[in-house]
């Protein structure tokens, strides 16, 4: 059989880095390595178990029978615990027409592409970002990279964005930010806002407004002194061209249970539910009838987050606090202060140096993998987020890091390190 002719998207198509790391790392696995796998960003559900009445809501839903096709804009009564939840931890209000429910956030996003970028408009959006770049090219948009630096803490700024707003359709921001676990403060967010309405005061009716993406998956989980701003709560205005990403996945451990929303204009959530509907990416009923009755009761709500945040934070504050140590002992690397999600940024700039065999890290990807087969240590570089190749900063996720292996993994890190020259 010859090769196939297939469609140009899917020619052209890019594999994701961190799938592909993912085989690497199970090949290591299935050779007998312990891998200290910090690439993924889920949970490891024996570390981080989704709430108790969560899981039992779930069952009951089942039994009650609630195993049928879903409403195509998502349960009336999860809709409305959507609204009561984000009015009371939010600030702002949200009717049940414009909330839209989907199974988890890609859904939404892909539909937030699809409803509003044409071929060739221009979308802005900072690298490093989670799959921004991959979901242009499904659209076939005009990629508007603002490249973001560790002096802002990896988070772009609005004099960065100001110079590309004429003429763009859709900006699209993460905060708390994959892959970075960093956040935008309060007027930083508010310059980016007042850009936004300003441009859009000026365009004429019937000329397609700028919309934000505002992705805030994992708005729940800040730390220390980090507060989640909310562009609409800053500046109402923005509620008319502000479409959020939103759901349970990782405030609540929950990727598996597959619930997402969108919250935004009416007549786009309509346009959305449209799209969505087409392609069947509804969450289950049973799932989203328990999700409605979870949100409603705020002291499981509050207890789980009290719980789940604590033991995320203390991950993340003992891997930076590891990496800051050997920074002090001379070894080159460096990492960011965790602020909010369940990512740590770190830098690890070993490009040039000599292993025990005589081989030379030559680029970033052969320091990724000296990484892997040394340290058994499995992180994403921040090239798997549109980054630049050369870039020595990585993502560490915490999902599924155990507590008790943290000191024994710095050990191995600084074996593999010492053997360089």
């Amino acid at each position: 059989m010859g090769k196939l002719t297939l469609s140009n998207l899917a020619e052209t198509l890019i594999a994701s880095e961190i799938v592909r790391l993912g085989a690497a790392i199970k090949e290591k696995i299935r050779l007998g390595d312990h891998i200290y796998n910090y690439t993924i960003g889920d949970f490891d559900s024996s570390q981080f178990p989704i709430p108790r009445l969560l899981q039992e809501e779930i069952i009951r839903a089942y039994n009650e029978g609630k195993t049928t096709y879903p409403a195509a804009e998502g349960e009336l009564e999860l809709r409305k615990s959507v609204s009561d939840f984000i009015v009371k931890y939010q600030a702002v209000h949200y009717s049940p027409q414009e909330i839209l429910i989907s199974a988890g956030g890609r859904p939404l996003i892909y539909a937030v592409y699809r409803t509003i970028v044409d071929k060739g408009d221009k979308v802005i959006y900072p690298v490093p970002s989670w799959n921004n770049n991959h979901y242009i090219h499904f659209t076939e948009g005009e990629h508007v990279v603002i490249e973001s630096s560790k002096e802002n803490n990896f988070m772009p700024t609005a004099s960065q964005i100001a110079p590309h707003v004429k003429g763009a359709t859709l900006l699209a921001l993460c905060s708390p930010l994959n892959p970075t676990g960093t956040t935008f403060n309060k007027e930083e967010l508010e310059a980016i806002c007042d850009l936004v309405i300003a441009e859009n005061e000026q365009r004429k009716d019937g000329e397609k407004k700028l919309y934000l993406m505002y992705d805030q998956i994992y708005w729940t989980l800040t730390f220390g002194d980090t507060n989640h701003y909310n562009p609409v709560a800053l500046r109402p205005k923005m509620k008319d061209y502000t479409v959020f990403i939103d759901g349970i996945s990782k405030a609540f451990a929950a990727t598996g249970v597959r619930v997402g929303w969108s919250m935004g204009p009416e007549e786009l959530m309509v346009k959305m539910r449209s799209l969505n509907s087409h392609i069947g990416s509804w969450a289950p009923m049973a799932e989203q009838h328990a999700v409605a009755r979870f949100l409603r009761d705020d002291t499981q709500v509050q207890d789980y987050l009290t719980y789940f945040k604590s033991e995320v934070e203390f991950r993340l504050r003992k891997i930076y606090e590891g990496f800051q140590q050997l920074k002090n002992e001379g070894f080159s690397v460096d990492a960011i202060v965790p602020q909010a999600a369940i990512y740590l940024t770190v830098q690890i700039n070993l490009v040039g140096k000599k292993t025990a065999a005589g081989n030379i890290l030559k680029e970033q990807p052969d320091v990724t993998a000296y990484l892997l087969s040394e340290a058994k240590l499995a992180l994403v570089p921040f090239s798997a987020f549109g980054a630049g190749k050369d870039s020595n900063w990585y993502r560490i996720s915490v999902g599924c890091c155990k507590k008790e292996e943290i000191e024994t993994m710095f050990g191995k890190l600084k074996e593999a390190l010492v053997k360089l020259n």
